[in-house]
């Protein structure tokens, strides 16, 4: 069957809930989840694509952290890998109602619409442990930091001279755990949100999994997710409408397609800003070598022109 719908990985850039500028009350994000769903309701029309949707979440976790900084003589503060628990669980519900709304809008709110919490299995010898590099949370003077690096054993950091921050571990991801009821979902025709903000960090010992504080790169993430699933297409949305080369600089040029070797070359020859766009070509360069269809980078705005070949960068194999 030609028409079957293919599983898609959509991975939402921090811009599809916040926009920079805001200052991220649940109305401004809304506003903005509704605009990024109604791109998704134009691909549940279309009729070709079974989506699964995943998402950044740092802005809400650092509002998170902040919130249990400044509350922790009154309320116990949670570590950092139950803050990314509470934001997967705060955006979900922004998307999944906001999705239904507009799908009941044109007759289609039948479809099902459901986060899962998910857990995402790393290495405990990551040597990302060893080197814990991820800015989270609040600015810190110097004093306060070394006093939270001293009483919370936290690894602290001066972040550009802007102040102190906590550096957490990146470690890779290895599996999605909760990649079978994720399956089950997609074959009963939901549309699944799930791995938000890169997932919840978990180490497996004896088959037993436990949280750790770390961060993993929601790309990394969404791409592990894709290959889980099987997903043909993995589509990465960020605030640029192309891969650029030479970004920036006079001789600055959008590029529409990529080989995986092609990639490659530009990855190494230094085309890709570390933090930015490089993680989000290494993700699509994994998905494709894992056996993936195509992986597709643009801004929301184009994803749907993206999907159809008439904008954004496409990644395949040749």
């Amino acid at each position: 069957m030609t028409n079957e719908k293919k599983v898609t990985v959509i991975a939402l850039g921090g811009n599809a809930i916040l926009q920079p500028g805001q200052k991220g009350t649940f109305e401004e994000q809304m506003a903005n989840v509704e605009t990024t769903c109604r791109q998704l309701t134009q691909m549940v029309l279309s009729g070709k694509y079974k989506l699964v949707i995943t998402h950044g979440n740092g802005p809400q976790v650092g509002n998170i952290l902040l919130q249990n900084e400044t509350a922790k003589d009154v309320a116990a503060p949670m570590p950092l890998y139950v803050c990314g628990a509470e934001s997967q669980g705060l955006i979900g519900y922004m998307i999944q109602q906001s999705l239904h709304n507009l799908l009941q809008e044109v007759g289609k709110g039948d479809i099902p619409v459901a986060t899962v919490v998910t857990q995402v299995v790393v290495d405990e010898n990551d040597p990302a442990f060893q080197n814990p590099s991820k800015p989270v949370g609040p600015f810190y003077s110097e004093e306060e930091a070394k006093r939270l690096a001293e009483e919370k054993g936290y690894v602290v950091k001066e972040d550009a001279g802007r102040g102190w921050r906590r550096v957490v571990p990146s470690p890779d991801p290895i599996e999605i755990f909760e990649k079978e009821a994720i399956r089950q979902l997609i074959a009963a025709r939901s549309i699944v949100i799930a791995s938000g903000g890169g997932g919840i960090p978990v180490v497996k010992k004896d088959g037993k999994l436990a949280g750790v504080d770390a961060v993993i790169d929601k790309d990394l993430a969404g791409e592990r997710l894709a290959v889980d699933v099987e997903a043909k297409i993995f589509l990465i949305l960020t605030d640029v409408d192309e891969v650029k080369l030479n970004y920036k600089t006079p001789q600055e040029r959008g590029i529409s397609h990529m080989t995986v070797e092609e990639a490659k070359r530009y990855r190494e020859e230094g085309h890709f800003a570390k933090g930015s766009m490089e993680p989000k070509v290494r993700a699509a360069i994994r998905f494709i070598e894992a056996g993936g269809e195509r992986a597709i980078i643009t801004s929301l705005g184009k994803a749907m022109e993206a999907l159809e070949g008439k904008a954004g960068t496409t990644i395949t194999k040749n």
